[in-house]
C-alpha cells in the first residue's frame, strides 16, 4: 500500500510542476521555494501541539487547493504560484513517507512513525 501511496503523491508532485509551468515565473522560483513550507516547523520550538497545528496546515492540500482557486478567482499569479508550491511540496513529502503529524511527537504521522523512533 506504501508503494501505491508513493506513486500517488508523484503523480500528484508532477501536476505541481505542470501547473507551475503555465505561470510566467522563471523555473529557480519553484526550486527555491518549494522546500518553504517546512518553515512551518518553527511551531515546534513552541511545543509539540503548536508544532503539529503549524506543520498541518502548511502541509494539508486542501489549504494548496483553496489557495489556488483564490488565485484563479482573483486573477493573481502569485497566490497560484503559493497554492502549487503547497500542493507540491505536500505531494513531495508524502511521496517520501512523511505524513501529517500527530500532537505528541513530530515522528507519528499519518502514514506511520519516521525516523529514528520508527518501528
Amino acid at each position: 500500500m506504501k508503494k501505491i501511496i508513493a506513486l500517488e503523491e508523484t503523480a500528484m508532485f508532477a501536476l505541481s510542476i505542470v501547473l507551475f509551468s503555465q505561470l510566467s515565473f522563471a523555473w529557480w522560483w519553484y526550486l527555491g521555494l518549494i522546500l518553504a513550507p517546512d518553515l512551518s516547523m518553527l511551531g515546534y520550538a513552541v511545543n509539540t501541539r503548536i508544532g503539529a497545528l503549524m506543520y498541518n496546515f502548511f502541509h494539508h492540500k486542501g489549504v494548496a487547493i483553496i489557495v489556488y482557486a483564490g488565485g484563479l478567482y482573483l486573477a493573481n499569479e502569485g497566490l497560484q504560484l503559493a497554492g502549487i508550491i503547497l500542493f507540491g511540496h505536500s505531494s513531495m513529502d508524502r511521496m517520501l513517507g512523511y505524513g501529517l503529524k500527530y500532537p505528541d511527537s513530530f515522528q507519528n504521522t499519518h502514514l506511520g512513525m519516521i525516523g529514528k523512533e520508527r518501528s
